[in-house]
């Protein structure tokens, strides 16, 4: 059966970094160069911000102040986020030096005084984190890529789109069992788009739990639906299973959805040929014989269609029968010539029928294959 090629989209967010913070006098200096900034966009003033920060920190009694360090912990996630091209000439640990700063600030007893300043900075971080996680995605480094997203997860669990990232990212390295956890997580969330079913679902698919894909493609078919795919995965899954009773509910939708699909038309055909449906089955291989002749598995189940109910009829129809499952299962060999069962049910077909010369090719045909 066809299905929706799952393409996994990712977006950058951008956090807001807007600069509103109360001021002392001592940092006055550092909070008029971040106005500054936020009104005209220079980066200029963030590296004044920076300069003034770090002249205001200079003892060990400095290095101590909760403020000051606040403020540079302030001053440097802004440089992180916005100055990506480093026209401030930042060296290379810079963004660790200043996740570690923020890091050590959060543990401090006193730190609930800054919320707003550390809750600014931590966003920050997160975004610089982000970004990063999607530039190791563009040159598939899925491992560092991984590290990136948690790490700006770390930063702002709130916000579950991230569950998402990590998943991909856990998926890509093969580590699917992970990529299933974040699935589930992120479809607990409120944020249900079509590409975290299907992502989910083949997932869980991958690991064997065709359960869960199930319940996941379920929800995604209440939860958004219009989107039709999800109803075709579901019904896969129960055609690979072969449970056809669980099947055959889905069918009449899943043909009106799909009215010119042959392989759909195909898999309905053999789910009510094996629940006894013959006459529903009849009409939809022929179906998808119009929409696709060359197809060789709707001629030959065809031909052994007629060929079963030619014995299971008692009645006058069971002459006509034997002769459709010659026809078709001459057309079926005609497709592949060297099918083994379709060579021993024209044997039963040309026994029955009396036809001794093509009882014959049809051994001799036999015996050059098991030879």
């Amino acid at each position: 059966m066809i299905s929706r090629k799952v393409i996994f989209s990712v977006a950058v967010l951008l956090f807001t970094t807007s600069f509103a913070f109360c001021q002392t006098e001592v940092l006055k200096g550092v909070v008029n160069s971040l106005a500054f900034y936020n009104k005209q966009k220079d980066i200029k003033y963030l590296a004044a911000a920076k300069k003034t920060v770090d002249s205001l920190i200079r003892t060990k009694s400095d290095s101590a102040d909760l403020e000051k360090n606040v403020y540079k912990a302030v001053v440097y996630s802004s440089i992180i986020c916005t100055d990506s091209l480093n026209k401030t000439n930042q060296p290379p640990n810079f963004l660790a030096k200043t996740a570690d700063l923020v890091d050590d600030l959060l543990k401090k007893k006193k730190i609930y005084k800054y919320q707003t300043e550390m809750s600014f900075a931590k966003r920050c971080l997160a975004n610089t984190y982000l970004q990063h996680g999607f530039r190791e995605m563009r040159i598939s480094d899925y491992s560092n890529a991984l590290i990136a997203f948690k790490k700006a997860q770390s930063y702002t669990p709130s916000f579950r789109q991230l569950n998402a990232y990590i998943a991909y990212a856990y998926n890509r390295i093969g580590n699917i069992q992970e990529a299933a956890k974040y699935y589930t997580i992120l479809l607990n969330s409120d944020t249900i788009r079509n590409e975290y079913i299907d992502a989910a679902a083949n997932t869980y698919k991958a690991i064997g739990d065709t359960t869960k894909a199930l319940q996941i493609l379920q929800k995604g078919r209440k939860l958004l639906p219009n989107d039709k795919s999800f109803l075709l995965e579901e019904a896969n899954i129960y055609n690979n299973r072969k449970d056809y009773n669980a099947l055959s509910p889905l069918l009449p939708q899943l043909l009106d959805d799909n009215a010119n699909n042959a392989d759909i038309a195909f898999i309905a055909a053999n789910c009510y040929d094996h629940l006894d449906e013959y006459d529903k089955a009849e009409s939809l291989y022929l179906r998808a014989i119009e929409l696709n002749s060359t197809q060789y598995d709707p001629v030959f189940n065809l031909g052994l269609l007629y060929l079963k109910t030619s014995v299971l009829k008692k009645d006058n129809s069971a002459g006509n029968n034997l002769k459709r499952a010659k026809q078709w299962l001459e057309k079926a060999n005609d497709i592949s010539p060297n099918d083994a069962k379709c060579l021993h049910l024209l044997q039963l077909v040309y026994t029955r029928d009396g036809d001794t010369d093509e009882l014959n090719k049809v051994n001799y045909k036999l015996k050059q294959l098991t030879n």
